[in-house]
């Protein structure tokens, strides 16, 4: 019985707790690094969206516009996830403050 718990006790400092190798756990702590990244500008962004008093209409989308930049460097190919779940979020903060979303005329597209 001690030679197979100390087997199984290998297997578990080599593969991890959860059964996943060395590899796949620098991956899943990459991606959770770059999520807490991810809700940390969106996080900031909000905050000086609502908060900053000089802040104008027009650099208030600018900011928008560039924050969906970073993030899609840091996430290509999900365009489609940003528009579905923040950039919403973003057009409901303009819209509050100043009346107005990302564009002067019409619906966001």
């Amino acid at each position: 019985m001690v030679k197979s718990q100390e087997k199984s006790e290998k297997k578990v400092k080599r593969e991890g707790k959860d059964g996943l190798d060395k590899g796949e756990m620098q991956r899943i702590k990459e991606e959770d690094c770059r999520i807490r990244w991810l809700r940390l500008q969106v996080d900031l962004t909000r905050a000086i969206l609502y908060q900053d008093p000089e802040l104008d209409l027009d650099s208030a989308r600018t900011m928008v516009l560039e924050l969906r930049e970073k993030v899609l460097k840091e996430f290509p190919g999900k365009d489609d996830t940003f528009d579905l779940i923040l950039l919403p979020r973003f057009v409901r903060i303009l819209r509050e403050r100043w009346s107005g979303g990302l564009v002067d005329d019409g619906p966001v597209q």
